[in-house]
C-alpha cells in the first residue's frame, strides 16, 4: 500500500493523551481508519459510506452515545 496521508482530529497537546482516530483518503478513493495507538489495524470503507457517516455525525445521530460518556 502506498503511503497515506494519515489526519487526526487532535492538537499538538493532545498528544500522548490517548487513542485518536486517524483517517486517511487512499488513492484508490477509499477511505482508511485505524487508532493512533494500535496504526497496524487498519479499516477501509468506501467514500459514499464515510460520507453517509459524516452526515449523520453532523446531524446529531450520534449525540446520544455522546451524552452517555458524559454521565459515567
Amino acid at each position: 500500500m502506498t503511503q497515506l496521508d494519515w489526519q487526526r482530529a487532535s492538537t499538538d497537546e493532545d498528544e500522548g493523551a490517548g487513542a485518536y482516530l486517524e483517517v486517511a483518503a487512499g488513492p484508490d478513493g477509499r477511505i482508511y481508519m485505524r487508532e493512533s495507538n494500535d496504526p497496524k489495524t487498519v479499516v477501509v470503507t468506501t467514500q459514499a459510506k464515510w460520507d453517509a457517516f459524516l452526515k449523520g455525525v453532523k446531524a446529531g445521530e450520534f449525540d446520544d452515545f455522546a451524552e452517555d460518556l458524559a454521565e459515567e
